[in-house]
């Protein structure tokens, strides 16, 4: 039974290890060490030694605490590597927004504004806009699709008396030539970055300058003015930290689905972390089982009506973007408490009052 036993933690720490030791070495190739082929060298030398150490060295458990000691110093100077706000980056992302404060008033600077020629040409502009959070009344998720059902683009979108939105992308904030990649996402190789624009940039580099166009789908969320309110705070002090301390985007736990969660999750919403917040495809429909959208008809018709792609085209560069974007898709206004109902017409608790609200215990 003891042989049995050693052979069986054999067998399941041999996985575990070949997994540490991929990490490790791709680690130490994206690391910040500036000489290319010296990484290369480190990593492939990395991996040789811990397959070589357990092969050949008598000795299995000297090897396992040699080996877990030099991988904790990977990890400790992998966590060590700083964000930067000093790069060569490309146009788009050059330009940090940041906000300033004065009672209800808030001033954003840096709001992106680009007027493409095409996805890659076009002229930079940003301007300066003050909104009252008194007259915030809408918070609008975008999801964004160009390769299946399974992963998109999430932005919010808040809006101010249905005149004035601004919405908020977090990206990966690249530099000069750079482009990207999910496996490099996962190494500090991106600093993250929130994009402040302009619906009419967002949006319309997406369903009218990328080749192919990407999908785009606007989903109106029922939230309290109240908590409205939260959750644009969360993002106007994420941009002003991220001024001051930059942070590394990760494919995984830090990207643009994870971290609106983690903003609602601030206040006390109702929003965790599941397969259909990784799966980003998926977090409209996530949202909508929340209670968090209109759920007087089924999803499939919601999704359906959702889809902007042809009135975002037609309305342009009109100055009422926003608002033609938005017909057909009314405000969403939280029901009185007591008389939320399911598309069948069965009486549901997810449709009373507001699915941000402090989760129940």
């Amino acid at each position: 039974m003891r042989r049995i036993a050693a052979l069986t933690s054999i067998l399941m720490s041999i996985p575990v290890i070949i997994l540490m030791t991929g990490w490790g070495a791709l680690a130490i190739y994206y690391s910040d060490v500036e000489d290319e082929t010296l990484r290369i060298g480190l990593s492939v030398g990395f991996a040789l030694a811990v397959a070589l150490g357990f092969m050949v060295l008598p000795n299995r458990k000297r090897t396992l605490i040699g080996f877990l000691t030099v991988f904790a110093g990977i990890v400790v100077w992998w966590l060590a590597i700083p964000a930067s706000n000093g790069r060569k980056w490309q146009p788009d992302v050059a330009v940090l927004p940041y906000a300033s404060i004065r009672g209800d008033q808030i001033t954003i600077h840096n709001i992106r504004d680009l007027q493409y020629r095409t996805e890659t040409d076009y002229e930079v502009r940003h301007y300066d806009k003050t909104f009252d959070l008194d007259r915030l009344d809408a918070v609008d998720l975008l999801a964004v699709y160009w390769m299946g059902d399974a992963i998109a683009h999430v932005m919010i979108s808040f809006g101010f008396q249905e005149k004035d939105f601004v919405t908020f992308s977090i990206e990966t904030r690249k530099e000069q030539g750079e482009g990207y990649s999910t496996l490099k996402g996962f190494f500090k190789q991106y600093e993250l970055t929130y994009v402040v624009g302009d619906e009419r940039d967002l949006i319309r580099v997406r369903t009218d300058y990328r080749n192919p166009p990407e999908d785009v789908y606007l989903y109106r969320l029922k939230m309290s003015p109240e908590n409205a309110r939260k959750f644009f705070m969360e993002y106007i002090r994420q941009i002003n930290s991220m001024k001051e301390t930059p942070e590394w985007y990760n494919t995984l736990t830090t990207n643009c689905t994870t971290n609106v969660v983690r903003h609602v999750r601030a206040f006390g919403g109702q929003a965790r972390y599941t397969w259909k917040v990784l799966l980003s495809g998926y977090a409209p429909q996530y949202a909508y089982e929340l209670g968090a959208l209109d759920a007087t008809i089924p999803f499939e018709a919601l999704r359906q009506k959702s889809y902007i792609n042809p009135k975002a085209h037609a309305a342009g560069d009109d100055p009422e973007f926003s608002k033609k974007i938005r017909e057909g898709l009314p405000l969403q206004r939280e029901p009185a408490r007591g008389h939320g109902r399911y598309p069948d017409g069965g009486r549901s608790e997810r449709a009373e009052g507001d699915p941000f609200r402090h989760a129940r215990r």
